[in-house]
């Protein structure tokens, strides 16, 4: 969940952009599969917090999201200093962290890690399914065969 949050919401936000920073627009096919990646990084979100899953599949990515934008808060230089920029560094790599960075310094790691968290307040996450048969046994009485 971590890492597609990071990774694929990352690389397909930086692909959506583009070249918005040199006034360039992204060209069509590049832009559809950003807008694709966008919308499954959006559906493993919603699965996850939606769905009936440990509350530890939300938890973790919040704590994550929450604390880097702390750090970045506290000390912007140590916190952009964890994204990957090397040129040594895989291009997919970089693009992901150059689109990491928009999400940290524009504050929509905090919403994601605020949402994220959300799932964990709630009891029922934490409390065990039923289970069909557990109602269908019977204590056979002392003393019988079965």
């Amino acid at each position: 969940m971590t890492a597609a949050v990071l990774g694929g919401g990352g690389w397909a936000a930086q692909q959506a952009v583009g070249g918005a920073a040199t006034g360039t627009a992204p060209d069509s096919q590049q832009l559809w599969i950003a807008l694709g990646a966008m919308a499954a990084v959006g559906l493993v979100v919603g699965l996850v917090v939606a769905g009936r899953v440990s509350p530890l599949a939300t938890f973790v990515p919040s704590m994550v999201l929450l604390a880097w934008t702390v750090v970045y808060a506290l000390d912007t230089n140590r916190a952009l200093s964890l994204i990957p920029a090397d040129q040594s560094v895989n291009q997919i790599v970089r693009e992901a962290g150059a689109g990491a960075r928009a999400m940290l310094t524009t504050g929509v790691f905090a919403l994601l890690g605020v949402a994220l968290f959300i799932p964990v307040l709630m009891p029922s996450r934490w409390s065990r399914q039923r289970d069909d048969m557990d109602e269908d046994y019977e204590a056979a009485p002392e003393g019988s065969y079965y």
